[in-house]
């Protein structure tokens, strides 16, 4: 099993609109590729220096080749539905194996 893990820091100016974007349409748009089997969004707490709240989305996947399918086939036009927030934030993808689950 993989996590396909995306942290976001959001400008407080669009922080709530944002926050609704993810629960009500994207997240739902990432499960409905039918790639990922759930999705976990997190705070994380730490203030930045920069401002602005910080998340961690994780979404969990069978394969690396399931995850690879999603970047060839949604990760572009999904990534394209955030235009609204353009300028308001930075994210970073970072990939994870499940070594081990208790």
């Amino acid at each position: 099993m993989y996590i396909y893990n995306v942290t976001i820091n959001i400008d407080e100016s669009v922080h709530d609109q944002w926050v609704d974007w993810m629960k009500k349409d994207h997240i739902p748009a990432m499960l409905d590729t039918g790639k990922f089997t759930k999705a976990l969004m997190t705070r994380v707490m730490v203030e930045e220096e920069m401002g602005g709240f910080t998340y961690s989305v994780q979404y969990t996947t069978e394969s690396r080749e399931t995850l690879q399918r999603y970047y060839d086939e949604d990760a572009s036009s999904l990534r394209a539905q955030s235009q609204a927030f353009e300028g308001k934030f930075v994210a970073f993808r970072t990939e994870l194996e499940i070594v081990s689950e208790q």
